[in-house]
């Protein structure tokens, strides 16, 4: 799954076009060879090739093949076109200040280009143009939208790079497909040639040589990745392409910030759970950690963000103020093209994100000079007396700017000193000489184990190490444009809960700050500190346990029952305690600096960081899971629990079945039962039968082999409680499906990916689509994800659909997609103006028979997942917003509710199980469950069925938050509320 990075898929389509032009002209020249003739086009075993060498193939392929595949003409459309848009911006760059780098680039552009078109002229690509429908031009739709933002500048021309059709191949980003479309390509025309027999019988006394050398030569260029093909470029060619790597880049980052900051803005005025939008932020920034590393494997030591930064603005950002516009274009309805209503010089240093990576280095900088975690004097005289009161409305841009600056190294200060602290500590208390310098500060380091921060270990330890270098070290190359993106965000996500946003029509947009809104607002639900809501807050819930385990322990004989389990969640206590929302570093640490917030608040860094909350909070979340999932295991009462359930409804004991027994059933049916249905008999056996499948041998030890390799490799936490040595709840929610794959969606595997979810909605129709060579019927590959639609009744031809469907949901019309309707039961209605979000969004019509590499914008893909992360945490399926440890207390209750009845009764199944049967002795609850299934005994029965009804225990009571909202509401809620914006959603510069 794609996004649309124009400087990527320059670079994709580049690669595919060279694969196929290479394979292509070595295939012709080896038949020629073969035929006893021969051309001056030599085999090429690199799939490295010159400008000149790519048009002296094209005229040899143009002269011999027979039919040239519509998808390589996209190929090369595509590539002209991002090449003349980027050859555009910088003649518009130098327009009004020349600049020689870049009309050395423009002529190396005009270069390139001319080439290109050479090319395409040599394939027949003009006669293929006037082939072509009218209707299938670019640009031509039907259904264009009246309004379109179109960019003239810089950044924001590159991202409509793409070439669009509706009824020809797209271009694809797999070898395989590259293969099947050279396949009828390579069979040379029969030509009449004039030669002498000389001639003829000198190349025929060559031709054995020169084919085993061809073979040879071709053996080798098989075993060239695709990602290697490139063309061979001068000097000023690689200077180009790097320019517009960083501008893509620059985009792309623009781009998801503004995208971030309306999401930062839902949190603070519209009550989204920060969670949520921490989730989103994490993979916004790998995105951008992702282009960064993606483009500069092609520029070893030109990634840091100075260098992008010195690149874009020439060395000189004053000068460069005034050289990007922003223009807002609207189709005219009294001709055929467009009419600019709008421009304005873009603000190079806040879109370039220049003022805080300037904090930043000044930070790092300041810090390396004591090393002390205190600032300097003349850095205290700058930022002391921060108020988050100010008035930024009454404020003047300077001002705002000023204040934002003293709150960001104020913030860093607090955040590297309580994530060094440790090692300071050990230095300054116990005596330890630790070197800062060449300590390991990475988050997965050695010191990782010390928990001292939730949320933001990583970024806090690339800061910190940076800032513990030796006084007067150089940093700037070691500082990547993903970290200042990051802190970006942090910065963005304050500042936004004042009212202060950005436009890039507006500037600077000031609207009251919230009245009601703190940035600890989630995180105190989630941990409920005070103990006032019951059945709420983590922290209680351990406490609580506690008590039922010591209990339980003393009933079964055995007080050390549940110790290894209770270790665990008391651990997590403490933790989440002491660094989650609050921190020791407000109550103070020895030899630690105060706060740099102390004179307003100790407990700045997370009480001033709606960012630090979120992600925190996240974390959090993503932990209480995991270790609920891990108690459920290790105890019998929840699998008991829900067959003896489902038995008294099924039997009519339980007329309507209890809501938390109810919805966990349908959260987590795979857990509970062999097929993942709820039995109507055989009751007893169908416990049984879900045992056994845990209890084999192959599967006892593939468990113990996960878990020892998570104890062996693992660096943290998150990884040592791995769901997948569990032995029945192995299910994962979303937001430990994308730490696992550290926030690339691409990398999930399909079968962890819901069929409901977004995630599985794109990754069904990025699926390649199969054809019949004997009956030309289309069906999908067979991938897990694709039978599992199937098995809910999905047919292929739905799913076929689905590339283009997009593009309709995204528009609103989804009541004309054939789809299933359990497929459109899950998309909220709060996606009928997805496109809005972003015009630059590809309209999708793919060919039956041609994969789906589906590129999507960043912010559409941002707001798609948006929703998984929703449902996960507080919308429809809110598996991550269970407090599956009050659960399990309740759950410990109402068993001790039956054992009370049944004693009174001495009930005779009760007292086999607790009383008389020795081998029950060690498992009481588990003998009186199986009695129960079992023998069905009517007084037991009955009296469990009493017990279940008297606390019909609901799901709502135990979520962290005071309720849930489902995703259509939230989403149409959200659209409502942004209505009223300026239309430049989509753009930037």
């Amino acid at each position: 799954m794609g996004t649309q990075n124009t400087y990527l898929a320059y670079k994709r389509d580049t690669r595919q076009l060279l694969y196929w032009i290479i394979n292509a002209s070595n295939s012709i020249k080896k038949s020629l060879v073969a035929t006893g003739h021969d051309t001056t086009v030599e085999l090429n075993n690199t799939g490295q090739i010159t400008v000149a060498g790519l048009v002296a193939m094209s005229k040899l392929i143009g002269q011999h093949i027979n039919t040239v595949p519509p998808l390589i003409y996209r190929l090369l459309q595509s590539i002209i076109e991002a090449r003349t848009i980027t050859y555009g911006i910088f003649q518009q760059a130098t327009e009004n200040k020349p600049d020689p780098e870049v009309e050395k680039s423009n002529a190396s552009h005009k270069y390139f280009i001319d080439a290109l078109k050479e090319a395409f002229e040599a394939l027949g690509g003009q006669a293929w143009l006037s082939g072509q429908k009218s209707g299938d031009q670019r640009g031509n739709s039907d259904d264009d939208d009246d309004v379109n933002v179109i960019f003239a500048n810089q950044f924001s021309t590159l991202a409509i790079s793409q070439p669009e059709g509706d009824n020809d191949e797209e271009s694809t980003g797999d070898e395989e497909e590259l293969i099947q479309a050279l396949k009828p390509t390579t069979v040379p025309r029969r030509r009449q040639q004039k030669s002498s027999g000389k001639g003829k019988k000198a190349k025929k006394g060559k031709s054995k040589k020169k084919q085993k050398a061809a073979a040879s030569k071709q053996l080798r260029l098989d075993q060239v990745p695709l990602e290697s093909y490139r063309i061979i470029e001068s000097e000023d060619g690689i200077m180009t392409d790097y320019l517009m790597a960083v501008y893509a880049l620059a985009n792309e980052w623009s781009d998801l910030r503004r995208y971030l900051l309306k999401l930062w803005k839902e949190v603070a005025y519209e009550g989204l759970n920060s969670a949520i939008a921490a989730a989103v932020s994490h993979l916004a920034i790998e995105m951008v950690k992702q282009t960064e590393s993606s483009i500069y494997i092609d520029f070893p030591n030109h990634e840091s963000y100075a260098t992008v930064m010195e690149t874009i603005t020439r060395g000189n950002v004053d000068k460069a103020q005034g050289n990007f516009t922003l223009s807002l274009f609207i189709t005219d309805p009294d001709s055929s093209g467009i009419k600019k209503v709008r421009e304005k010089d873009i603000d190079i240093k806040e879109q370039l994100m220049i003022h805080t990576y300037r904090a930043l280095l000044d930070f790092v900088e300041d810090f390396q000079k004591t090393r002390s975690g205190k600032p300097t004097k003349r850095m205290l005289a700058e930022i002391r007396d921060w108020d988050p009161n100010l008035d930024l409305q009454r404020a003047s841009e300077d001002q705002r700017l000023k204040w934002r600056r003293s709150y960001t190294i104020n913030w860093l200060y607090d955040l590297v000193n309580l994530y060094s602290s440790i090692v300071v500590q050990r230095n300054t208390l116990k005596g330890q000489h630790h070197v800062y310098e060449k300590v390991d500060w990475s988050s997965r380091g050695p010191w990782g184990v010390h928990r001292r921060l939730f949320g933001l270990n990583e970024f806090a330890g690339v800061v910190t190490s940076l800032a513990m270098q030796l006084p007067g070290t150089d940093v700037r190359e070691r500082i990547l444009p993903h970290l200042v993106f990051q802190l970006q965000c942090i910065v963005d996500s304050l500042t936004v809960s004042r009212g202060w946003s950005l436009s890039g029509f507006q500037g600077h947009v000031l609207i009251s700050p919230p009245k009601e809104f703190r940035p600890r607002r989630d995180v105190d639900l989630f941990l409920e500190r005070e103990g006032e809501r019951d059945f709420k807050g983590f922290l209680k819930a351990v406490e609580v346990i506690q008590q039922l385990f010591e209990r339980d322990g003393a009933l079964q004989g055995n007080p050390n029952r549940h110790k290894p389990h209770f270790e665990v969640l008391k651990e997590a206590q403490e933790d989440f305690i002491n660094w989650l929302g609050e921190s020791k570093y407000m109550y103070g640490l020895k030899t630690i600096p105060p706060s740099r917030f102390s004179h307003i608040n100790p407990n700045g860094l997370w009480e001033y960081s709606p960012f630090l909350c979120g992600a925190g909070l996240m974390e959090g979340l993503e932990l209480s899971y995991l270790l609920g999932m891990l108690i459920w295991d290790r105890i019998p009462e929840p699998m008991m629990l829900i067959h003896l359930h489902n038995m008294l409804v099924q039997k009519g004991l339980i007329s309507q079945p209890i809501g938390m027994f109810h919805s966990l059933q349908d959260l987590f049916p795979d857990a509970w039962f062999a097929d993942g249905k709820a039995p109507t008999h055989d009751f007893d056996q169908a416990l049984l039968t879900r045992i056994e499948e845990t209890s084999a041998r192959r599967a006892v030890f593939h468990r113990r082999s996960i878990a020892r390799a998570a104890m062996r490799t693992s660096l943290d936490i998150h990884g040592v409680l791995n769901p997948a040595a569990n032995r029945f709840f192995k299910a994962k929610s979303y937001l430990i499906l994308y730490r696992q794959v550290d926030w690339d969606p691409a990398h999930i595997p399909d079968e962890d990916i819901p069929l409901t979810s977004m995630l599985g909605t794109l990754r069904l129709a990025q699926t390649k689509h199969v054809t019949d060579p004997l009956t030309g019927r289309k069906s999908m590959s067979d991938t897990d994800l694709v039978r599992r639609a199937r098995a809910q009744g999905m047919r292929d031809e739905y799913m076929i659909n689905l590339s283009s469907s997009l593009h309709v949901l995204g528009e609103g019309r989804s009541d004309t997609i054939r789809l299933p309707r359990n497929f459109m039961d899950a998309v909220p209605e709060g996606y009928s103006t997805i496109s809005d979000l972003n015009k630059k969004t590809r309209r999708w019509k793919h060919p039956d028979d041609a994969p789906n590499n589906i590129d999507i914008s960043g912010c559409t893909l941002l707001e798609l997942l948006k929703w998984d992360f929703f449902q996960d945490i507080c919308g429809d399926r809110p598996i991550s917003s269970l407090n599956y440890i009050w659960v399990a207390a309740r759950f410990m209750t109402l068993f001790m509710g039956f054992e009370e009845e049944l004693k009174k009764l001495r009930n005779p199944l009760y007292v086999e199980a607790y009383e008389t049967n020795n081998q029950m002795k060690g498992e009481k609850r588990v003998g009186l469950t199986m009695l129960a299934l079992l023998e069905q005994d009517e007084e037991c029965l009955r009296v469990m069925a009493k017990i279940f009804q008297e606390d019909r225990i609901g799901f709502m009571h135990h979520i962290y938050w005071d309720d849930l909202t489902s995703a259509s509401d939230k989403l149409s809620a959200s659209k409502a509320s942004n209505e009223d914006e300026m239309p430049d959603a989509c753009a930037v510069m």
